[in-house]
């Protein structure tokens, strides 16, 4: 084998090693945020030697899943349809982001728990803006409140989110009630004062 076969050899590897790695901390954070990065190593079927020579420590791992979480997330939630009447559209935005949310399960409180609060905030800057227009829009049509900041609005609703995605995993409600507990909550929240709020 040529220096260069070899060489684009042990890319290929290291390239299957990071995709295992990435693949099994998503399923091993969705479903424990305190998983070691032993277990994690174990799941892809590398060695913690590996594991460490791709991802110097814990933080830096769950950042790199976080980021390919967000793009998996964004990517699906650019596919909705969010035309027609605002309230409706928010439903089913609500809805969505709470599936994709609940994929990724833990993974939520193990991203809290490991990155910067700067780091979690930037991660949501781009589906931040997807709800944003859409706020805007009902807005103005008359259906969503105008009287609060619209970056208020859609912090609101990405707690509310995450607020429903960790109070499943402390077992407080069940997850299949969780998308009507958040959908309700935030729907109620953006309906302008004196109107009544959609059932």
């Amino acid at each position: 084998m040529t220096t260069i076969a070899r060489g684009e050899h042990k890319r290929a590897d290291a390239r299957r090693n990071i995709d295992a790695i990435i693949e099994a901390a998503i399923g091993c954070l969705a479903r424990d945020p305190d998983v070691s990065m032993s277990e994690i190593a174990k799941a892809a079927g590398v060695g913690r030697v590996t594991l460490y020579a791709h991802f110097e420590n814990r933080a830096v791992l769950i950042s790199e899943v976080v980021a390919v979480a967000m793009a998996q997330t964004d990517e699906e939630l650019e596919a909705l349809d969010l035309t027609g009447d605002p309230i409706a559209a928010m439903e089913r935005l609500i809805e969505a982001t709470w599936r994709l949310t609940h994929r990724f399960g833990a993974l939520v409180v193990a991203a809290e728990q490991a990155l910067p609060a700067e780091q979690i905030h930037e991660a949501h800057v781009a589906p931040g803006r997807r709800v944003k227009r859409l706020i805007q829009r009902g807005r103005k049509a008359g259906t969503f409140r105008s009287d609060m900041p619209v970056d208020w609005m859609v912090s609101l609703l990405q707690s509310v989110i995450h607020g429903a995605s960790g109070a499943v995993h402390r077992g407080e409600i069940k997850a299949e009630v969780a998308p009507r507990l958040a959908r309700d909550t935030i729907v109620a929240a953006y309906t302008p004062p004196g109107q009544v709020v959609p059932g």
